[in-house]
């Protein structure tokens, strides 16, 4: 099984994607219990003029339709960006497990910085782990870069 800073530097390769396409350079991947990627989306709100075809939430359904579940339970979320509330509802809805995130958001992050949404007790699902700040400094940068060239 490989570990996090691994598979966060995967993932911020795959995060350059979005760059094609003028989305904001964000990806996620689902993780199964074994190690091994479900799936993987970036962000595709420009490409697809879909306000919520944010990462995470490409990611799920992927996942979702390639398992044939709703109920993620057991499965780890990865994503290089700290999750909005957006997508904290679709993780809890999922019932993912874990999370693990690179860059916290303190604008709109819903795991731990501004809100968190992922671990509120009044909701019906939580997730039971969250790891945020894997190769921060990298996944930050990779942010500011994009919005600098804006």
């Amino acid at each position: 099984m490989r570990g996090d800073l691994e598979a966060m530097d995967d993932l911020l390769v795959f995060a350059e994607k979005a760059l094609l396409t003028g989305d904001v350079p964000v990806a996620a991947a689902v993780i199964d219990p074994d190690g091994y990627v479900i799936a993987r989306a970036t962000n595709t709100k420009e490409r697809d003029s879909d306000p919520t075809a944010h990462a995470e939430v490409l990611a799920l359904r992927a996942a979702g339709k390639a398992l044939g579940l709703s109920n993620l339970h057991g499965h780890t979320l990865m994503v290089t960006l700290e999750p909005c509330v957006m997508c904290a509802g679709a993780i809890t809805q999922a019932r993912i497990t874990t999370l693990v995130f690179g860059a916290w958001d303190d604008k709109a992050g819903a795991a731990g910085s501004k809100h968190d949404l992922v671990r509120d007790r009044s909701l019906p699902h939580r997730v039971d782990e969250v790891r945020g700040g894997v190769r921060e400094k990298e996944c930050a940068q990779l942010l500011r870069d994009f919005f600098a060239q804006k």
